[in-house]
């Protein structure tokens, strides 16, 4: 055991435990972070993200207040911003796991997300809205839409840069290259240390609290086998390769109870060309989210999904498994000259495997798909469109008749070539599985009671995302239990002192 002893120590360093660390730091702890990665992977999933919050607000006037402080009044002229209210937001949480995420969790991150946001700002990070990728240009103004419109500057890498660096600034260390892989508790289960590898060997650091915040078990081929099922290990990761579970694994070992949805995850349509983890120059721009307004087809040249069922915001995390379920885990997303423009930027990066031809048959060919099969899809696809107005702004309801799968909203015959086709694959983001805490953050054993100086928070925290996920909900949760359970630490090392 060393016998340099530490308030808290936090086990991970993405946004979840950057924030867990500024939220106990900030009331007087000695905190510790460990980052299982060296510095130059550091920032675990979140480094990967776009930086997308969703969060309760009363729309642009509430925003200028305290979360996007650097817009100019001109800015704010061209934009317009609906309001995201707390039952809209509890609801699309509860329609996406149909019915199954626990309220009680819900309500703390929907009544949590605004005052978390502008606790956040105070620490000096910065907001933007999100124009590239979650709104349309109409008559001059910025129209937003989905419930995610506000980013971080820089994206998730901008994010948690500037929470390692305020984390360091006001007296947070952190050491790299040190796995957690066990905790250390008393003969009444209190919680005491964290049992670290490194490449130096082996150590226990002393402490009154441990908070886990190191990501779920995606990065680990044998625990998605596992857990999600047959084939999964041959997905690809969207972000870090070091989230190997080894939080969960050491709560559970001593006691923890294993909660929420441990066969489901986060999942979305990822270029064909992408590595099998992360890029941290491309980052999350491997993704390809604008399938709402062209049509998916499988190798066979069929369609799968409702490409329109609602937002793209509600879809995306869960289209990721009907990919997976398709010959050779493959899709081409394919739109013609009408919405190519409107393509979001990530479909403009060099790595993209595109492929366009001037007609639907000899855009088969390019991607080896069966000519005749793919234009019987098209045309029938073509068919069915009905006639009423396209705007892909709102949930237009301009539909399909007489197909399966139907198309629900923007279907907009594809008819005007040449025509583009983008290939995709599956690219895991996160894990649904993990541990139960209560309110305060606190890790629950199998008997529901709290595991002693032990707490939790984002993606290892079990209950809140059950099949599906409502995209800019992660980085916020981690953000409100991360403070949660940095809050709930400090308090609990005072109250020992």
């Amino acid at each position: 055991m060393s016998t340099n002893k530490y308030d808290v120590v936090v086990v991970g360093a993405g946004n979840a435990a950057l924030c867990a660390a500024l939220s106990a730091r900030e009331r007087g702890a000695r905190v510790l972070v460990l980052e299982r990665a060296p510095e130059s992977e550091r920032g675990g999933n979140s480094y990967f993200t776009a930086g997308g919050f969703r969060f309760v607000h009363n729309g642009m006037e509430d925003l200028a207040q305290d979360v996007l402080t650097d817009l100019t009044d001109a800015e704010k002229d061209v934009i317009t911003m609906p309001a995201h209210n707390r039952q809209y937001f509890f609801d699309q949480l509860m329609e996406v796991s149909k019915g199954q995420a626990e309220d009680e969790l819900c309500w703390l991150l929907v009544d949590r997300s605004r005052e978390t946001m502008g606790w956040l700002r105070s620490h000096g990070i910065r907001f933007l809205p999100m124009y590239g990728r979650q709104s349309f240009l109409v008559e001059g103004k910025h129209h937003f839409y989905g419930g995610v419109t506000i980013e971080a500057v820089g994206g998730g890498a901008g994010l948690v840069t500037s929470e390692i660096e305020r984390a360091e600034k006001i007296g947070v260390e952190i050491r790299y290259a040190t796995a957690a892989i066990g905790l250390v508790q008393d003969e009444q289960r209190v919680v005491q240390g964290v049992k670290v590898r490194t490449k130096d060997g082996y150590e226990t650091i002393a402490c009154d609290a441990v908070i886990l915040a190191s990501g779920g078990f995606e990065s680990n081929p044998e625990m998605r086998v596992r857990y999600l099922g047959k084939g999964w290990e041959l997905a690809r990761g969207r972000g870090t390769r070091h989230n190997m579970g080894e939080g969960i694994k050491m709560a559970l070992e001593i006691g923890a109870r294993p909660f929420g949805n441990w066969s489901g995850c986060h999942s979305v349509q990822w270029d064909i060309s992408a590595p099998t983890f992360g890029d941290r120059w491309v980052l999350d721009n491997f993704q390809k989210h604008s399938y709402p307004i062209g049509i998916m087809v499988n190798l066979d040249g069929k369609r799968f999904v409702d490409e329109g069922e609602t937002w793209r915001n509600l879809t995306y995390a869960k289209f990721g498994g009907e990919v997976m379920k398709q010959p050779a885990r493959t899709a081409v997303q394919i739109f013609d000259q009408q919405t190519i423009a409107n393509l979001r930027d990530e479909y403009r990066i060099k790595e993209v495997t595109r492929h366009e031809a001037a007609t639907i048959g000899e855009l088969a060919v390019k991607l080896g798909i069966d000519p005749a099969a793919l234009e019987k899809t098209v045309n029938a696809f073509n068919a069915a469109c009905g006639d009423q107005p396209y705007n892909p702004a709102i949930l237009d309801g301009k539909c399909t008749t007489g197909i399966e799968p139907p198309k629900s909203n923007w279907a907009l015959p594809i008819n005007q070539g040449p025509f583009v086709g983008y290939v995709v694959t599956t690219g895991v983001t996160f894990t649904f599985g993990g541990l139960q805490i209560n309110t305060k953050g606190e890790v629950q054993d199998m008997t529901d009671y709290s595991i002693p100086g032990l707490y939790a928070a984002g993606e290892l925290v079990g209950g809140l995302f059950y099949e599906n996920y409502p995209g800019g909900s992660g980085l916020m949760s981690g953000s409100v239990f991360g403070k949660l359970a940095g809050e709930s630490a400090a308090a609990y090392v005072a109250q020992k002192k």
